[in-house]
């Protein structure tokens, strides 16, 4: 399965959604990413969707919702700072 994260303008991930394989081509990343855009669009589904890695093998991280973020410059998905606690 491929994991795609819908990202706004700001680069802020709103959504990640699962893609099977087939739908993505049956590729690896990064040639599996353009076509599981294609398919996403296909759908009617809008918005920006960056391919992630459940594994970590991409990207930095798997994307996650809740203050996740995307860094165009260095191509990774950043978590939320974490707050300190007294």
């Amino acid at each position: 399965m491929a994991h795609f994260a819908q990202v706004t303008d700001d680069n802020k991930v709103l959504n990640v959604i699962v893609v099977a394989n087939d739908d993505c081509g049956g590729g690896e990343f990064p040639e599996s990413e353009p076509v599981g855009q294609q398919f996403i669009a296909s759908l009617g589904i809008p918005g920006r969707w960056l391919q992630t890695s459940y594994h970590g093998n991409f990207r930095g991280t798997y994307a996650s919702v809740g203050g996740w973020t995307y860094d165009p410059v260095a191509d990774v998905f950043v978590a939320p700072p974490v707050e300190e606690t007294e």
